[in-house]
């Protein structure tokens, strides 16, 4: 990470609500206060609205608005900041935005103000990424989530694993300095108890980033299962419409389509996927294996059966990862019929017909509850990649739990605990490579 913020000064269109609404230009970096006099005349007062008409290097009138000058640091990029707001004409705002930079702006690359602020101390990655998720949420309960994170939750969360992890590596790390004595050190009750504290804490942790993943991105679903099972009518079925072509000829689904569905609050992205099967048809195994590798990525793995093939085709679950949530339907009871008293008595199989509907609404509350399961107030959002560093620490801390207890090598369960560190810190930018970085903030949109 680099140790000090652009020097130059950035200008972009933040916000654009049509003709009748308003449009702002964001303005950001040391040139701000000379932006603003050339503007207004006169010097800015600090957090204070000025009423003025905005003119061409001719002189011509472009537009009328306020003019808003927050001067660093207590700002959002940290910088000096000058916010211009009119109207929303695209026309106007253009205009204005090339006269800015006429007078010293530069255009903003896509998320510059907020990798600003980033670079500034202003807002860690995690939050950082969180503004991009708020501007990006389905649902309130997303964008709920998305505030939370945006607020630290999320990063203090993190933060206090951080501190737990140190402490019990400084502990370790002392006991390695003093190798001459004759005390057992690492045989100290409180390591072993430290230690399976911090692998508590970090399991929860864990469990609470993949909810927020989940409330983020949307219940991944993978609908699988044998051909003319009925995946594709039960897609079309939850999404309300014909999404998906339905015929009785076994392998018309060759590729996998994807449809997203909001059910009270909450996002679902169904994917449909091509029968599972051995075949000879070369395109028909292309989508079958395109079906397993959207069930390697899915939260949730929905097997569509029948009464007959029930049992046989619930071996398709059996390699999947714990972490995957599983559900089993046992499709066309309006053909097959249905057991008067369910035999599983559990919430993993449901009993329906996508063709008539019968059924369905357990489904749809049973995807709704996984999709929001522990959405209450404090969850916050997290993204895959937070997920995947906060794995590798398990991975880490796992290890070093190992060593201790069968070994009490005390420098191998150091080096874990220092790597499980790392990873931690790439969570909140602490430690993040500038490619990285490039990725996160080239996702966000012009003028944040």
């Amino acid at each position: 990470m680099s140790d000090a913020a652009p020097v130059d000064t950035i200008a972009a269109i933040a916000t654009a609500a049509g003709a009748a609404g308003v449009g702002v230009v964001r303005i950001s970096g040391p040139a701000v206060p000379a932006i603003a006099r050339k503007l207004l005349g006169r010097a800015p007062l600090p957090r204070h609205a000025h009423f003025l008409a905005w003119r061409d290097r001719a002189g011509e009138l472009i537009d009328r608005g306020l003019l808003l000058h927050f001067p660093a640091p207590a700002s959002y990029t940290g910088e000096h900041v000058l916010e211009l707001q009119g109207h929303g004409s695209p026309v106007l705002l253009d205009a204005l935005l090339q006269r800015v930079c006429e007078l010293g702006a530069r255009l903003a690359r896509p998320g510059e103000f907020t990798e600003r602020a980033f670079l500034n101390g202003k807002l860690d990655l995690a939050q950082a990424e969180a503004v991009a998720d708020l501007i990006a949420a389905r649902s309130q309960v997303a964008a709920r989530a998305a505030l939370q994170s945006m607020e630290g939750v999320f990063s203090r969360r993190v933060q206090h694993l951080l501190d737990a992890l140190i402490a019990l590596r400084v502990h370790i790390e002392a006991a390695i300095d003093f190798p001459e004595e004759e005390i057992d050190f690492l045989a100290d009750p409180a390591i072993a108890q430290q230690m399976h504290a911090l692998c508590d804490e970090h399991a929860r942790l864990l469990q609470e980033a993949e909810r927020g993943v989940r409330l983020s991105d949307g219940l991944r679903v993978a609908i699988i299962g044998r051909p003319n099972a009925g995946k594709s009518s039960l897609l079309n079925a939850l999404a309300g419409r014909d999404r998906a072509i339905v015929t009785p000829i076994a392998g018309t689904t060759r590729d996998v389509l994807r449809e997203s569905v909001q059910l009270d609050g909450v996002t679902l992205e169904l994917a449909d996927t091509a029968g599972l099967r051995d075949t000879d048809d070369e395109v028909e195994r292309e989508g079958v294996r395109r079906a397993q590798q959207e069930l390697a990525q899915a939260d949730v793995a929905l097997l569509v059966t029948e009464q007959a093939h029930r049992l046989e085709d619930q071996t398709l679950l059996s390699s999947l990862p714990p972490e995957v949530n599983r559900l089993v339907v046992i499709n066309k009871i309006d053909r097959d019929g249905r057991p008067p008293v369910d035999p599983t008595k559990d919430d993993t199989t449901l009993w329906l017909s996508a063709r008539n509907g019968e059924g369905l609404d357990a489904l749809r509350m049973r995807l709704r509850e996984l999709a929001a399961a522990g959405a209450g107030e404090g969850a916050f959002s997290a993204r895959r990649r937070h997920v995947l560093a906060l794995r590798r620490v398990g991975e880490h801390l796992d290890q070093a739990a190992a060593v201790l207890a069968a070994t009490r090598a005390g420098e191998l369960a150091a080096e874990e605990l220092r790597q499980a560190q790392h990873a931690l810190g790439e969570i909140t930018g602490a430690y993040t490579s500038d490619d990285l970085l490039g990725a996160i903030f080239g996702s966000f949109c012009i003028g944040k």
